[in-house]
């Protein structure tokens, strides 16, 4: 997934967004990134000018956060080949913040383009952070809850190395398209894992059955999709031979499960939907909702959300949503005034396409 400050680079993250491929607004300063640890298999940062060994090495302590053991941080910057002295000394600050942290490096060339880059690679186990000398940046306190990374700051610790339910260090998930219907190795206890089972066979009958074949919606035009509350992403699993993509979005009020998301090879960050949602209006192309407005709306009003959903939504786009017939009765007249067009399914499923209406 790709995510830079819209600030900074304009709007390069919409332009991504267009052409169909993964991208959030986002930004590493002095919060953590919206992703849990030890999600990604690899980083890539090109021509990049992040001051990774600011405030103690911060910035690259979250990046080792949400990197997973034995996962690649792509680095592709002028300290890395340039030899004047402001890079030189950012390059001695890299190489020591690194060694630090136990990063190993793979590989330090030139690309065709004449750009320097060097790839490190996450320690796998404890054997290296046991024999560092000073043990500076200590690790994180086992007490301490990663996966927790709405508006919590950036912390000087190195993240701990996941563990089943036996203590042991996780395996690398399966090898891809395997790792997408495999037990993940974040689920830790049998129970999860029947859950996970039946809630990936309930998406595929429900995909398959319903939402391809008997609801209006023009699957062909589709392309950048979100699922507003994600659950085990077996939505997005369901649609995984679509040519689209699908934003997992887990709610901070409910169960964590993006840990799961991402050990299935899929997408997805987390968010309030109380507030507005990082991205650029328009860029969506469909927007799915199973269930999720009940506890919502005892924190903020429905009103809102349906706004948001409007700003989100490209004109001609989708909203689907599964839900009790007390919130779809709430959420229907909404999104009419709007001048959406809109549907009912068996009582449970409305599907509303955006129009090209806006208020004088």
């Amino acid at each position: 997934m790709s995510f830079a400050p819209k600030d900074e680079h304009e709007a390069q993250i919409q332009f991504a967004l267009e052409r169909g491929i993964p991208a959030t607004l986002s930004v590493i300063g002095t919060q953590m990134l919206t992703f849990p640890s030890n999600a990604y298999d690899m980083i890539h940062c090109a021509r990049c000018r992040v001051h990774w060994d600011a405030d103690g090495g911060k910035p690259l302590l979250e990046l080792n956060r949400i990197l997973r053991p034995g996962g690649f941080f792509v680095w592709s910057a002028t300290p890395v080949y340039r030899d004047d002295e402001r890079d030189r000394n950012v390059w001695n600050s890299m190489v020591a913040l690194t060694t630090s942290m136990c990063w190993k490096v793979v590989a330090k060339t030139i690309d065709s383009s004449g750009i320097g880059l060097v790839i490190y690679q996450k320690a796998v186990s404890y054997s290296c952070y046991e024999k560092r000398k000073d043990k500076d940046p200590p690790l994180c306190d086992p007490a301490y809850k990663q996966n927790i990374s709405w508006y919590a700051p950036l912390i000087k610790c190195l993240s701990r190395l996941p563990v089943d339910n036996k203590g042991n260090l996780q395996n690398w998930p399966s090898s891809w398209p395997q790792r997408l219907s495999s037990k993940p190795p974040s689920l830790v206890t049998e129970l999860d894992a029947e859950i996970f089972d039946e809630d990936t066979k309930h998406w595929s009958a429900l995909v398959s059955d319903v939402y391809l074949d008997g609801l209006s919606i023009k699957w062909s035009t589709v392309q950048n999709v979100m699922d507003m509350n994600a659950g085990y992403g077996g939505f997005a699993a369901a649609l995984i031979d679509l040519p689209l993509w699908v934003m997992n979005v887990v709610p901070i009020h409910t169960q964590d499960t993006l840990s799961v998301i991402f050990d299935r090879g899929l997408i997805g960050i987390y968010h309030d939907w109380c507030e507005s949602l990082n991205t650029y209006p328009r860029t969506y192309d469909l927007l799915h909702s199973s269930f999720l407005f009940r506890n919502l709306t005892q924190r903020c009003d429905i009103i809102d959300i349906a706004v948001e959903m409007d700003r989100v939504l490209r004109p001609g786009g989708y909203v689907l949503v599964q839900d009790t017939m007390e919130i779809i009765q709430k959420l229907n007249p909404l999104l009419r005034s709007l001048h959406w067009s809109t549907s009912l399914y068996q009582d449970q499923f409305l599907v509303g396409k955006k129009g090209f209406w806006r208020p004088k």
